[in-house]
């Protein structure tokens, strides 16, 4: 059978539900409307007042506590300056006028410092002229003797601790013991599988010198995988810098520039820092950073010790840094390594480190200078380290591969150089190692790679000693030994 029945538009069912959907809207405020007058019967005056302000309201209550004075028009011919002070110049007579009231006639102690000061004078000229005569002295006999002066510290008053304003002084005292250090490695790409040299950017501080060398304090990660390191003087004169010693695990290394490389005229520029004493600091206090931040030469920061004692490696077994010096005064890279002072000029941390995040800002970190100290001191007794002579050259006698990142994450490998065989009769084998052992330090310098293996023993010559550590397999697990090793000479 035929259904001759319309059916209704889509349209007018949407009107249908739109009207019913603003009909219960509606019902629902007036129902709420109506309950909130019935348990508050001030609510209705007040919801009305929002739209019609009240009379006894129009205007706030403070408008009646306040005074208007009118002042009226007048011809300034007819007012009387008879009251009127005289104003004094601002330059001019006024000033000579006053110096006139300070001037002191002169006494009779001021004549005699002149007279002394003009015999001096005298002194001084007949010297200059004795030293005319004298013939000069060649460059080896004029560094021969130098002695590179000591930091000046800075006496500031009782009040300088409060606030930090100006430090100018501070600055111009401690700037020539900071140097800025650059570290020419050999970077790998894993993309393009291929080594490439690569520069990276620190600071040091000029901590001591002997007879043949200063010696400059800084971290061991600004040193770290260096092939060549140089230094800049706060004069900019560029030299040639050495490994001396290093403590990868407390972050810290000495680097030494010899005096027959440092020009006479930069000599005496720098200066040795003067150490200050960092369990005397105080949370709260000035600080001062001076480095070499991001590359671009010595700069300098300023801020408060935020914190102190702070550890921030404690979950890092490799790194034994704990009782940080926290500090806001920027520290950025090419910082680490630099100076971290008080308000007196004096050394009081090694900036280090800092906490980078897009929502962290000036958490920076630096080595209390009292911790590094005997580290640091042994470090400085250790012999200089310069390249040898290729047919000089030490060789260890391994064949090696690098351990990858990837056998690190899914065999638990240590980082380092896997053995994969020994030459019979060399000094590998004459001290033990064998293969399958993972050779991760030599001396205490990180080993990440057979490149690194062949940079570091550049520094050693036929016959020396080297403590090689290494990770060898035991009942399916690596242990830590060390081994003394001999070096030999390379046999064609």
């Amino acid at each position: 059978m035929r259904n001759n029945k319309k059916k209704p538009s889509v349209l007018k069912n949407i009107l249908v539900i739109a009207g019913c959907t603003m009909f219960a809207a509606l019902y629902s405020v007036t129902v709420l409307y109506i309950y909130a007058g019935i348990f508050d019967n001030a609510f209705y005056g007040r919801s009305l007042g929002f739209f019609a302000q009240r009379e006894d309201e129009s205007l706030p209550a403070w408008i009646d506590g306040v005074e208007i004075e009118i002042e009226y028009e007048t011809d300034e011919w007819d007012m009387d300056y008879s009251d009127t002070i005289e104003q004094q110049p601002r330059f001019g007579q006024g000033e000579e006028q006053a110096d006139e009231k300070d001037a002191v006639p002169e006494t009779t102690e001021t004549e005699e410092k002149k007279t002394q000061e003009d015999e001096t004078k005298e002194t001084q000229t007949e010297e200059d002229r004795e030293d005319e005569t004298k013939e000069p002295q060649t460059l080896e006999e004029q560094k021969s003797g130098v002695q590179i002066e000591s930091v000046q510290t800075v006496q500031q008053a009782d009040t300088a601790k409060a606030v930090v304003t100006d430090v100018t002084e501070v600055v111009k005292a401690a700037m020539p013991c900071v140097v800025a250090i650059t570290n020419e490695y050999t970077a790998y790409d894993y993309w393009y599988d291929e080594e490439y040299d690569e520069e990276a950017n620190g600071s040091g501080i000029i901590i001591s010198q002997n007879d043949e060398e200063l010696l400059i304090l800084t971290n061991y990660h600004v040193v770290e995988e260096a092939n060549d390191l140089y230094v800049k003087f706060v004069d900019d004169t560029e030299v040639v810098a050495y490994a001396k010693g290093v403590a990868p695990n407390e972050d810290l290394a000495v680097i030494s520039v010899l005096l027959e490389d440092v020009p006479a005229a930069a000599l005496e520029k720098i200066a040795i820092a003067a150490l200050g004493d960092s369990d005397a600091l105080e949370v709260g206090e000035p600080s001062i950073a001076i480095g070499n931040s991001l590359g671009y030469g010595q700069s300098v920061t300023t801020g408060v010790i935020s914190a102190l004692n702070c550890n921030i490696f404690e979950d890092d077994e490799e790194i034994k840094l704990s009782s940080l010096i926290q500090t806001d005064a920027a520290i950025n890279p090419g910082n680490s390594g630099g100076a971290l002072l008080n308000i007196n000029g004096e050394v009081v941390g090694i900036n280090s480190s800092k906490i980078a995040d897009y929502a962290i800002e000036g958490m920076g970190y630096a080595i209390p200078i009292n911790m590094a100290r005997p580290i640091v001191d042994e470090l400085m007794k250790q012999e200089t380290k310069r390249k040898v002579d290729s047919d000089k050259r030490a060789f260890l006698g391994i064949s090696g591969i690098d351990v990858s990142e990837e056998a690190v994450m899914n065999y638990e490998m240590p980082e380092g150089v896997y053995v994969s065989s020994v030459l019979e009769g060399t000094a590998a084998a004459k001290a033990g190692i064998k293969k399958g052992d993972i050779i991760i330090a030599i001396d205490n310098e990180k080993v990440t790679s057979m490149s690194k293996v062949q940079s570091i023993l550049e520094y050693y010559a036929a016959d020396t000693k080297a403590e090689i550590t290494l990770m060898r397999m035991k009942d399916g697990s690596y242990e830590k030994m060390a081994v003394e090793v001999t070096f030999g000479l390379k046999q064609d």
